[in-house]
């Protein structure tokens, strides 16, 4: 994916140029999951880092170059899915539909780099559930998502994590959306 340039905003494949933006994206995942009272797992600086330098995010930022928006994904069982995450827009950018754009242009990256996969992500959100049942997502059971144990360590720094292990990893808080290719 080019840098491309979208209402004001640079949109990019995030790298270690992006890194020092990391304390702030994990910052606002934090205060924005307690805002809402949800569960989702935070992320270090060092994730949002290691994300970046591996090529495995979207960064959008604003003329002045501050960070505007930010989501990245990861691969499981050998790129048989691959799962959307992190989706978060800067408070002072949110209502310019940049979340949209940030979530199909990641849709879109992770079509063309893994197309036999079948993409997913686990969200509390009715607005993300709306961005992914546009771009062809079902909710699913989780039993039809990753069982890869690596995805669902990321569950553990979620508050409701409890749920999760009471249910045997079968329920929780988060719907699953799956988008299956034909």
């Amino acid at each position: 994916m080019k840098k491309r340039e979208d209402d004001g905003f640079v949109i990019e494949i995030a790298s270690d140029k992006h890194g020092d933006l990391a304390e702030g994206i994990g910052r606002a995942m934090s205060e924005s999951a307690a805002q809402r009272g949800t569960g989702i797992g935070g992320r270090t600086p060092e994730f949002i880092r290691r994300k970046m330098r591996d090529h495995r995010a979207i960064i959008a930022t604003s003329a002045t170059g501050e960070w505007a928006g930010f989501c990245y994904y990861d691969v499981y069982e050998g790129g048989k899915y691959v799962s959307q995450s992190g989706l978060i827009v800067a408070p002072q950018f949110r209502g310019q539909k940049l979340a949209a754009k940030l979530k199909t242009i990641l849709f879109r990256l992770c079509r063309r780099l893994f197309p036999k996969a079948k993409l997913f992500g686990i969200t509390t959100g009715t607005a993300v559930m709306r961005m992914n049942g546009k771009l062809g997502f079902q909710p699913v059971g989780f039993e039809l998502l990753t069982q890869d144990p690596g995805f669902w360590e990321g569950c553990k720094l979620c508050r409701h994590h409890d749920i999760l292990e009471q249910t045997g990893g079968k329920y929780c808080l988060c719907t699953g959306m799956l988008f299956e290719p034909k």
